[in-house]
């Protein structure tokens, strides 16, 4: 084999798969981008208007920038309550995060590569649990932690968000056909034990899902609502759903001038920006790591 035959080889590979992409999805998804960034749009022009704008000029177009005063008016408002809510959620969210993408890891894991008893039925509940919607869980999760005096802490949010069913299954089925069986006996051949074959050598090949799963979580956990509203009673307790729904509902209350929109809409502005951050950083290990899984030599 000469030199150039793999590099041809690799161009004839590229092609191919350059040949195979639908004109008429991309057509289909450049018809579908406007649905999508329109409200992001008329998000980022309304942050940079007062209040009187808002009511006063298009709301697709910008007309003053006001966004520097908007935003200092979000942060220094009720001694800074917005900085509170901000540190909550990422709180809420990170450690919910990562502690619900490790136990979907090594739940997904342990169901697609161990045959113990009762698997298949503890795969089975898990599986009914996905359809059972999380705001039916909402007050039964109330009741059982006013019981144990955890409602209106920290606790109240970050323990419900831990458990992912949604993300067992999903590494139950990314597990099961990324990691070869055959792998695992050739280390426990070597002599490796259960606990080194998971962490050394198929929680890299679980990586991609994993993070799945935690960009999953981080959104909802970060953009949950009522299980706050209904755990939490104090302020600094709060994250930024639930205190800008308070702004919101305090806007809607006053009339004229009092009515600041503006402050509520530019901390959702603000309240984005977080969770686009985290997906620009972390697409790149979940798309190179997707890649790589499904290229076969």
């Amino acid at each position: 084999m000469t030199p150039t035959e793999p590099t041809a080889r690799s161009t004839r590979r590229t092609r191919k798969h350059t040949r195979t992409r639908s004109p008429l999805l991309t057509v289909l998804v450049l018809l579908t981008l406007p649905y999508f960034l329109l409200p992001l749009f008329w998000l980022v022009v309304s942050s940079t208007k007062t209040n009187g704008e808002l009511f006063s000029t298009f709301g697709l177009w910008f007309s003053r920038i006001h966004l520097w005063s908007n935003v200092v008016d979000v942060f220094t408002a009720q001694d800074g309550t917005f900085w509170t809510w901000s540190g909550n959620s990422l709180l809420y969210a990170t450690v919910s995060a990562v502690g619900a993408s490790a136990l979907a890891t090594a739940a997904g894991y342990a169901f697609a590569k161990y045959d113990f008893p009762g698997g298949k039925a503890l795969f089975s509940v898990v599986l009914g649990s996905i359809m059972v919607p999380t705001t039916a869980l909402a007050i039964p999760t109330y009741l059982v932690f006013a019981q144990v005096n955890l409602t209106d802490t920290r606790w109240a949010v970050i323990l419900p968000s831990l458990v992912s069913p949604f993300g067992v299954y999903l590494m139950r089925v990314y597990a099961a056909d990324t990691i070869d069986s055959q792998l695992l006996e050739a280390a426990r051949v070597d002599g490796a034990s259960e606990m080194r074959i998971f962490f050394s050598v198929a929680l890299r090949l679980l990586v991609p899902g994993s993070i799945t799963v935690l960009l999953f979580t981080l959104v909802a956990t970060w953009n949950n609502y009522f299980l706050p509203l209904i755990m939490l009673r104090s302020n600094d307790l709060l994250p930024l759903t639930v205190g800008l729904a308070q702004w919101q509902t305090a806007a809607s209350g006053q009339s004229g001038a009092q009515a600041l929109f503006s402050r509520v809409i530019t901390g959702s502005f603000l309240s984005v920006l977080p969770l686009m951050a985290a997906f620009l950083y972390l697409q790149k290990y979940w798309q190179s790591g997707l890649s790589s899984g499904g290229v076969k030599g």
